[in-house]
C-alpha cells in the first residue's frame, strides 16, 4: 500500500470515531452507528495494509 491509502485510511477511521462522538453527544443513535461502522470499515482497511506490508517485507527478506 501506498502512504497515500494508508493516509486516507486513517482519516476515515478518525471521522468515524468523531461521528460516533457526536452521535453520542447528541444521542443521534443513528450518526453513532454510521460512525462506528465507518471506523470498523476503516480499521478493516488499515489491516490489510498491515497484511499488504507484511507479505512485501517477507517477500523482500528473500530476495538475494
Amino acid at each position: 500500500m501506498g502512504i497515500g491509502d494508508k493516509v486516507r485510511h486513517k482519516i476515515e477511521e478518525v471521522a468515524g470515531a468523531a461521528k460516533e462522538k457526536v452521535g453520542e453527544a447528541t444521542g443521534n443513535e443513528r450518526l453513532r452507528a454510521e460512525g462506528a461502522t465507518e471506523q470498523t470499515e476503516a480499521n478493516v482497511k488499515q489491516a490489510g495494509d498491515h497484511v499488504g506490508d507484511a507479505a512485501r517485507d517477507t517477500r523482500d527478506a528473500f530476495r538475494p
